[in-house]
């Protein structure tokens, strides 16, 4: 029976003002959902020197399960600026250790199991990479989960990146950012962002596309008009590092338990809420929160 949750891309640490953090979409994604119980996994790659083995002791004492080979390529680093309201900018080294994922029989083995697995598009910036996430996601079972949570960063990616990623997802995450950058990158001129996510959603045969907009709230469209809102909680930010992560992995652990898209929505709202109160991207939840999926 598949009962694996994966998130597949970059492990990187996230060099902040006051020092750096480890972080990395799918290490934050496979955190989360393991919080409230899930299997999950975080695939990647680090490298042979003391930021990987230091990534590797951290996932150990979180009690996160891994598939990340030490490479022979430097450990991810991301250079993160803040503005005044916290919001991150990002300035990512290159020809890093997740540039050259593997394809091993453990990662297939794996993919195999998979309930759910969250990739994105920063990742696929080196075509090593980008093939082996596409044979993980083929390798998945039917009814597997694929969430394409885009992530746009810096310079890459492209439209046919995004594209073919679209093709390989049932499920998008995107922000309000994002979808804007995509229509012009698609040629929707015109369009509202619901219109914009519908679209998509239409054209690639999705079952959900996520919508977030900061202080705006977030929305979960499906199809047959359907359409949940949110407001966004208001909390004294530390940083938003790692926020959508949490989103994005709460929201799928209570789908995954049975939880109708209102309640799943409702509750990634309250978990990325409170990991905007704390500084890096893997706070432990509150009981309290755990607790409503229990």
């Amino acid at each position: 029976m598949a009962n694996k949750i994966i998130g597949i891309g970059e492990v990187l640490y996230d060099v902040l003002p006051e020092g750096a953090k480890l972080g990395g979409a799918p290490a934050n994604f496979a955190y989360h959902i393991g919080q409230f119980g899930l299997d999950a996994l975080a695939i990647s790659a680090v490298g042979n020197d003391v930021l990987g083995e230091h990534a590797l002791r951290q996932f150990d004492e979180m009690g996160l399960k891994y598939i990340i080979p030490i490479i022979n390529y430097p450990t991810g680093t991301v250079n993160v600026s803040l503005d005044a309201d916290g919001v991150p900018t990002y300035e990512f080294a290159q020809n890093v250790a997740w540039d050259h994922l593997e394809l091993t029989s453990d990662v297939l083995s794996a993919a195999k199991e998979a309930r759910a697995v969250c990739f994105g598009s920063l990742a696929q910036r080196t075509e090593e990479s980008r093939k082996a996430i596409y044979n993980i996601l083929d390798s998945t079972p039917e009814d597997c989960l694929k969430i394409f949570d885009i992530n746009l960063r810096g310079t890459f990616y492209s439209a046919e990146l995004i594209a073919e990623s679209l093709k390989k997802a049932n499920v998008l995450k995107i922000n309000d950012e994002e979808i804007v950058a995509i229509g012009r990158m698609f040629n929707y001129p015109g369009l509202d962002m619901e219109e914009k996510c519908r679209v998509i959603m239409r054209r690639y045969h999705l079952k959900m596309v996520i919508l977030t907009c900061g202080t705006n709230g977030s929305y979960v469209f499906a199809p047959h008009d359907f359409t949940s809102f949110m407001p966004t909680h208001k909390v004294n930010v530390a940083d938003t590092v790692g926020a959508g992560d949490s989103f994005t992995a709460t929201f799928t652990a209570a789908i995954l338990k049975g939880k109708s898209i209102e309640e799943a929505h409702r509750l990634a709202v309250k978990v990325s809420a409170f990991v905007c109160t704390k500084k890096g991207a893997m706070p432990k939840l509150p009981q309290s929160l755990v607790d409503e999926l229990r």
